[in-house]
C-alpha cells in the first residue's frame, strides 16, 4: 500500500513538473509583423527554410553569419536584422532553438557552414543568451569562425587565448543586460575586442518582438537600431578580412 502511495505521489510530481515546463516554454516573445514581412524573398535576396534554420541568401555572398536568438524569443524575430545584413551582402542564418532557449542546443551551428560552400568567411554570434551560447560554441570551434558577434551579451567561456576577434554591441537604454557580469566576463574575450554602445538603443531593439520585461525605454526606433547594428557589423567584418 505504501509503495502505491509513493508511486502516485511520484506521478503527480512528474505531471506537475511537466506542466510547469510547458507553461514556461509557452510563455515567449513572438515575432511581430515587421519580422513576417522581412521573411519574404526578393530579386536579390532568397529566404530559405531548411530544417531548423532560416537563411537569408544574397547574390554572390562570400561572408556568412550564424545567429543564435535570445532566450525565450522566437527565432524569426531576428528576420529584420538578418534581412538587413543580406541587403548588405552578408548571408544570415537564423537557428531555431528547442523551447526558444539556445542553452538547450549550444552546438546547433554544427554542419551549417558545410551547407553553404560558397561562403569564404564565417562568423557566429547571437543576442543575449544566444550570444553567450554562440560564444561557448565558438570556444570549441575557433578555427571555423573569423569573428564572434555579441549583441547585448557576454561570454562565460574563456576565449582569451583563442585570438578570435569579437565585436560587442549593446544599447545605452538596455535594462536587461547585467552590467556587472558583462564587465566581469570581459576577461574571457581576446584582446581583439571592439565595443560599441548604440545611443538610444535597448535590449529588445535587436529583435522584432515588442517590449521586453525590465528593459529600458528606447529613444530610437527598432529600424534605426537595426540599421546601426548592420553598419557596425559590416564594417567590422570588412576589417577582419583585410
Amino acid at each position: 500500500m505504501m509503495k502505491h502511495k509513493y508511486l502516485k505521489l511520484g506521478v503527480v510530481a512528474v505531471l506537475l513538473l511537466c506542466g510547469l515546463c510547458w507553461a514556461y516554454a509557452a510563455d515567449f516573445y513572438h515575432a511581430d509583423d515587421t519580422a513576417v514581412v522581412a521573411m519574404s524573398s526578393a530579386a536579390d535576396v532568397t529566404v530559405e527554410q531548411k530544417g531548423n534554420i532560416l537563411a537569408f541568401i544574397p547574390e554572390n555572398a562570400e561572408t556568412g553569419l550564424i545567429f543564435y536568438p535570445g532566450g525565450k524569443a522566437e527565432y524569426t524575430a531576428y528576420a529584420p536584422l538578418m534581412r538587413a545584413l543580406a541587403d548588405s551582402g552578408v548571408l544570415g542564418v537564423l537557428v531555431r532553438m528547442p523551447l526558444n532557449l539556445a542553452v538547450l542546443d549550444m552546438n546547433a551551428a554544427d554542419g551549417i557552414p558545410e551547407q553553404y560552400p560558397q561562403i569564404k568567411h564565417w562568423y557566429i554570434g547571437g543576442h543575449s543568451l544566444g550570444g553567450s551560447m554562440a560564444a561557448s560554441h565558438a570556444a570549441k570551434n575557433a578555427s571555423v569562425y573569423e569573428d564572434l558577434v555579441l549583441l547585448t551579451s557576454y561570454s562565460t567561456a574563456d576565449l582569451s587565448a583563442s585570438g578570435l576577434p569579437v565585436i560587442s554591441i549593446y544599447g545605452s537604454e538596455d535594462g536587461v543586460l547585467n552590467r556587472k557580469k558583462y564587465t566581469g566576463y570581459r576577461r574571457n574575450l581576446s584582446a581583439a575586442l571592439e565595443e560599441h554602445i548604440i545611443q538610444g538603443g535597448c535590449h529588445a531593439g535587436f529583435g522584432s518582438y515588442g517590449p521586453q520585461d525590465s528593459d529600458g525605454v528606447p529613444t530610437i526606433t527598432g529600424e534605426e537600431q537595426t540599421a546601426e547594428t548592420v553598419r557596425l557589423l559590416t564594417a567590422f567584418f570588412k576589417s577582419t578580412q583585410e
